[in-house]
């Protein structure tokens, strides 16, 4: 595997950017410095958050232009005990290098870095026509507008990439996302006159079998490329004391969703849910959207998904039929509001992401930069035609 590359991803790694609580601002600093020793310049781009800056650059101005998008921010380690190799203390083993965002997504991050570098000399030399913007985004893990912002303030193009893990397979679809907090009533008092009180957990009972009769419900839909969707209840919380009665319950609900349903649409499955079982078994039920994911699709013969789809079978044998990811991503942002053709696209399992002990195969890494130049040169030497 190339040094440098490798170095790279160490270095990235090494930093820690969890979110919550949002601490990227470091490992910007490093990616911005890193371009700038290198010919590129680099911006930090201090919206939305003044304090978590992000990374923008352009090279070349010429067309196609293709965005690389990674994000900086990993999810909490959690409880360190767990991690057989301390989450930011990159270790090799056995071919594989071990840390928190080793997969998702420090390695999407290293390679867009390169891929920057190399094609900023080809394009100044003459050598290519065309320009790749890059970003190095904020807040994605919590679905905050890092990657939106950098849209909304240029830094778009014709086409676009996120680095996600995908294990090389080329995602033209992606799951949307929603989060939903509802909130079941009672009445509170003392645990030795529970009669006297009106139980919240059993109030939530009827809720909690609505659910799941929803989610049996939708499951029959399907999308050929991503899949069926799903409401899956994540969390529940109830109670202040082991001797009150609560007063309330809180649900959590993961809601993904196809890219033929719409937010709205689903923010009306769940209000009429909830106002038919509140109104059935009398109960005060309130409920809010706490955060989403769009979906998001492009035209599965779209050029940028065919040539990276062709690169990635020519070399790693990587499956070329049309698929989609389950997860959501920012690819939405591209698409949705940019206007934009754009893959999810990278090396690493998801089955890694947010793992204990998350991993990337580095043999993988030096595929995936290998598929990149590949699909990018030829998007490039063909003029996005």
């Amino acid at each position: 595997m190339d040094e440098e590359l490798r170095s790279l991803l160490t270095s990235l790694v090494e930093i820690e950017t969890e979110n919550p609580p949002g601490d990227e601002a470091t490992a910007a600093q490093f990616v911005s410095d890193w371009l700038d020793s290198r010919g590129v310049s680099a911006t930090l781009v201090e919206e939305p958050f003044p304090d978590r800056p992000q990374v923008a650059a352009r090279v070349g101005d010429g067309e196609p232009s293709v965005v690389l998008n990674g994000h900086l921010d990993v999810v909490p380690a959690g409880d360190r005990d767990q991690w057989t190799h301390p989450p930011y203390d990159p270790t090799v083993r056995d071919g594989r290098l071990y840390g928190r965002g080793s997969a998702d997504m420090k390695c999407g991050v290293a390679l867009a870095m390169l891929a920057t570098v190399e094609f900023a000399d080809a394009f100044e030399s003459g050598a290519l026509d065309g320009s790749l913007v890059f970003h190095a985004a904020v807040g994605e893990e919590t679905a905050e507008p890092g990657t939106k912002t950098l849209l909304e303030r240029g830094y778009d193009g014709t086409y676009g990439v996120v680095l996600e893990p995908t294990a090389l397979r080329t995602a033209t679809s992606a799951k949307g996302l929603g989060w939903y907090e509802i909130s079941v009533g009672g009445d509170p008092s003392h645990a030795s006159r529970p009669d006297e009180g009106d139980n919240a957990i059993g109030n939530a009972r009827p809720v909690l079998d609505a659910l799941e009769a929803y989610d049996e419900e939708i499951r029959a839909r399907a999308d050929s490329l991503v899949g069926h969707p799903t409401a899956t209840v994540t969390r529940f919380e109830a109670g202040t004391k082991e001797n009150v009665v609560p007063e309330g319950a809180t649900i959590t609900v993961d809601r993904r969703f196809v890219p033929a349903e719409t937010v709205e649409e689903v923010d009306a499955e769940i209000d009429a849910l909830l106002s038919d079982v509140a109104a059935e078994h009398d109960l005060n039920v309130e409920w809010t959207r706490t955060r989403v994911y769009e979906s998001a699709a492009v035209p599965t013969d779209s050029d940028i998904a065919a040539r990276f789809r062709d690169a990635a079978a020519e070399r790693a044998d990587i499956d070329p039929e049309p698929w989609g990811i389950r997860a959501a991503t920012d690819v939405r942002n591209l698409v949705n509001d940019a206007g934009m053709d754009a893959i999810t696209w990278g090396p690493g399992s998801m089955a890694q992401a947010h793992a204990y002990d998350e991993y990337i195969e580095l043999s993988e890494v030096e595929a995936g930069y290998d598929i990149l130049r590949t699909a990018l040169r030829g998007l490039f030497e063909a003029g996005g035609d």
